[in-house]
């Protein structure tokens, strides 16, 4: 009866935990280059009281045994990089990546961080950052002559000045490609940072070597899907009133049990 306690529990456990991802997930619907996280469960380890395969008494093989499981447990939350849809902005800075790859973004500290969004600003030194002010890499500056910049499907920054129309390149946004993205470790603020689990990024020019292309003047929306999301909350939520319904039984059948004279 103990058993069936405590597997219980692990089962109202692993549910209040898939409900606080999809809170995550929600609250984040409107959040630019957002990507839905997802939760990966597995069963716990097994009493053996039969193993399958052992001779009966009957000199047979058993072909079922009876093994009992204890529960289950949270393995990891993980980011679903899926492509979110595409939102037109018509501003210059803005850019969105279809396909795979990150911006690379360098932080206070000097280390290098990565983002999906998109929603570019000019610093006091004209130089290309991200919404919370972190300067993109490699540094592309922006001079105060520049009429208007163009974005390039390839990254090519390239500006026109006054009356003279000719494009004058500045640089290259790159992108930064990862062999396990969902490795990568979320840092808030929109930025993630490799591991070792995700490999060391490869710097690629964008439509190159798998990556997506630079799309200018859009952003790229949450990939939250909200009618799914409300989905798996309502299954998180019976599944946790299964399960409490579950330990209820158990608590029962142990006070009957114990009422027995």
């Amino acid at each position: 009866m103990l058993k069936a306690l405590y597997a219980a529990s692990t089962g109202m456990d692993a549910q209040q935990v898939r409900i606080e991802n999809i809170s995550n997930n929600l609250s984040n619907l409107n959040t630019i280059g957002y990507k839905a996280s997802r939760e990966s469960f597995e069963d716990l380890m097994y009493d053996q009281i039969k193993t399958p395969g052992l001779n009966n008494s009957t000199n047979t093989i058993a072909p079922v045994g009876i093994q009992m499981g204890h529960g289950t447990k949270l393995v990891g939350v993980y980011k679903h990089f899926s492509q979110g849809e595409m939102n037109q902005s018509n501003r210059e800075l803005d850019v969105a990546i279809e396909g795979s790859g990150f911006l690379q973004v360098t932080q206070a500290n000097g280390q290098i961080a990565y983002t999906r969004d998109g929603n570019l600003k000019l610093n006091s030194q004209g130089q290309l950052v991200s919404n919370n002010g972190l300067v993109v890499s490699p540094t592309i500056t922006i001079p105060t002559t520049a009429t208007s910049v163009t974005i390039g499907k390839d990254g090519t920054v390239s500006i026109a000045s006054g009356q003279d129309t000719t494009a004058q390149q500045l640089g290259i946004i790159q992108l930064a490609v990862f062999q396990n993205p969902s490795g990568l470790k979320s840092l808030g603020q929109n930025l993630y940072q490799e591991t070792t689990a995700s490999g060391s990024p490869t710097l690629v020019t964008a439509g190159e070597s798998g990556s997506g292309e630079i799309l200018q003047g859009f952003l790229e929306n949450s990939n939250v899907n909200v009618a799914e999301e409300l989905i798996n909350m309502i299954v998180a939520q019976r599944s946790y009133e299964a399960n409490a319904k579950v330990l209820s039984a158990a608590s029962q059948m142990m006070q009957a049990s114990n009422n027995v004279s």
